[in-house]
């Protein structure tokens, strides 16, 4: 039966609307099959979908669905952050000492919620990852300018979407670059991944970072602000001793796009951590 269902679009990795990656939310999901979830999914046309339903789990707080317009995923990051922050702003969870519990395909995801979690954002504690070389890519990096262009091999990053890594010489080739989004499709469907996430440092005496995103085989030529994307580069920096327990910094994503986002990133132990601020853009209803 069509019902109205309570409905945000929620801006994340950013205080400003508009100005980082949306992500669309229904409230209660409850009831609704695949279909429908994909339906909606594809006619928002946003890199992600999402749909609060009920958890079992009792170590769990809410359960989500992630979809893009072509599938279901097991985790996002801007998903993670957006859906929680929407929960939170509607009132339908709270915090306990801090935490929120997120249960999604890939398992249960921690959230750092502080007290003044408006202004200051939100953080998710990236899910188990592996780190394996990327095969047969040697297409792959002719489409990214070639070897000299780029710091190392690209790498295969496992955070539940499976990235494909690869760090360049400068953030002046992040910032160019014109990717062959055919071949990286072709390397996507060969290698089961899911995209391709570039990274540079940003030469800002700080420590950050200059990133982006391209995933074309989920329809996404170019993802605004990846909090996923994100988290494999933070994964794969700490592979290679290139940051440690106790290192934080701030990749700056989305200007190639006209948009302006911001992921901080913390090292705890072997844990990464990605955060960022939200704003909600569209607060109503959706009829499903």
């Amino acid at each position: 039966m069509v019902q109205d269902r309570a409905f945000k679009q929620v801006d994340v990795f950013t205080a400003v609307p508009l100005m980082g990656n949306p992500v669309a939310v229904v409230l209660d999901g409850a009831g609704l099959d695949d279909a429908a979830m994909l339906r909606l999914a594809n006619w928002t046309n946003l890199s992600e979908t999402t749909f609060i339903v009920p958890t079992k789990d009792t170590a769990a707080d809410y359960a989500v669905r992630i979809w893009t317009p072509q599938r279901e995923l097991p985790f996002a990051g801007h998903p993670t952050l957006g859906t929680a922050f929407a929960a939170l702003e509607a009132g339908l969870v709270k915090p306990s000492n801090g935490k929120l519990i997120q249960q999604c395909a890939v398992g249960l995801v921690e959230i750092s919620v502080s007290d003044d979690w408006r202004n200051t954002g939100l953080s998710f504690r990236l899910p188990r990852h592996s780190v394996a070389p990327a095969n047969d890519h040697n297409a792959l990096v002719v489409a990214l300018g070639g070897h000299a262009a780029l710091k190392g091999a690209p790498t295969i990053v496992d955070v539940g979407p499976r990235w494909v890594i690869a760090e360049f010489a400068s953030a002046d080739a992040v910032a160019q670059l014109k990717p062959d989004l055919t071949t990286i499709a072709d390397y996507n469907t060969r290698t089961e991944t899911t995209g391709l996430t570039i990274f540079a440092e940003a030469g800002d005496g700080k420590g950050g970072l200059i990133v982006r995103s391209f995933a074309p085989t989920d329809g996404l030529m170019e993802d605004p602000v990846c909090g996923s994307g994100n988290g494999a580069v933070a994964a794969y920096r700490l592979h290679l001793g290139s940051i440690a327990d106790g290192s934080a910094y701030i990749a700056r994503q989305g200007a190639q796009m006209g948009r302006d986002g911001y992921v901080s990133v913390r090292i705890e132990g072997t844990d990464v951590h990605i955060g960022g601020k939200c704003v909600t853009c569209i607060d109503g209803s959706a009829r499903l």
